[in-house]
């Protein structure tokens, strides 16, 4: 794949996408501040290249079902690639984990794990004590309300120098 340099009219288009999914063609243009034809031919462009990983809805989870959402540090015991990679590889099969970050510092992990409730969460965590993943200890932080949810801003983010 041949990497190439964005413009601010690649991250105008980036940006839109990132906050509104998918567009039409006139409305992603509009946005852009550019014609149809050659906005649509960028994001060909940027899904090609692998800037666009897909599309994806913001799903109100609370109108749809209860759940227990939990926020969970875990350190493992041995930190040599083979155990990270094995932890890694299991918290990939599981659905509940939906997020999970690799951290440096005290704890190697830190994963957002959603479950219908709190008995599931707990048959979840004794799974993965019993996987013999190397976990050495874990803790769990029982969310109770969502703060903030948003991506960064790409403009901000992609300007050198600016805070």
């Amino acid at each position: 794949m041949k990497k190439f340099g964005l413009d601010s009219t690649d991250i105008r288009i980036l940006s839109a996408i990132q906050q509104h999914g998918q567009l039409s063609k006139t409305k992603l243009a509009e946005i852009a501040n550019i014609s149809a034809t050659p906005c649509w031919a960028r994001l060909d462009r940027l899904k090609a290249a692998g800037f666009i990983r897909g599309f994806h809805a913001d799903i109100a989870l609370e109108q749809i079902a209860s759940f227990t959402q939990v926020v969970v540090t875990v350190s493992l015991a041995h930190h040599r690639k083979v155990d990270f990679d094995r932890f890694e590889a299991f918290i990939r099969t599981l659905d509940e984990i939906t997020d999970c970050v690799a951290t440096g510092g005290g704890m190697d992990y830190v994963m957002e794990v959603i479950t219908p409730d709190l008995i599931s969460f707990q048959a979840l965590m004794e799974g993965l004590l019993t996987a013999d993943l190397g976990i050495d200890r874990y803790m769990t932080y029982i969310a109770t309300r969502r703060i903030k949810s948003s991506k960064p801003n790409l403009a901000k983010l992609v300007a050198k120098g600016r805070y």
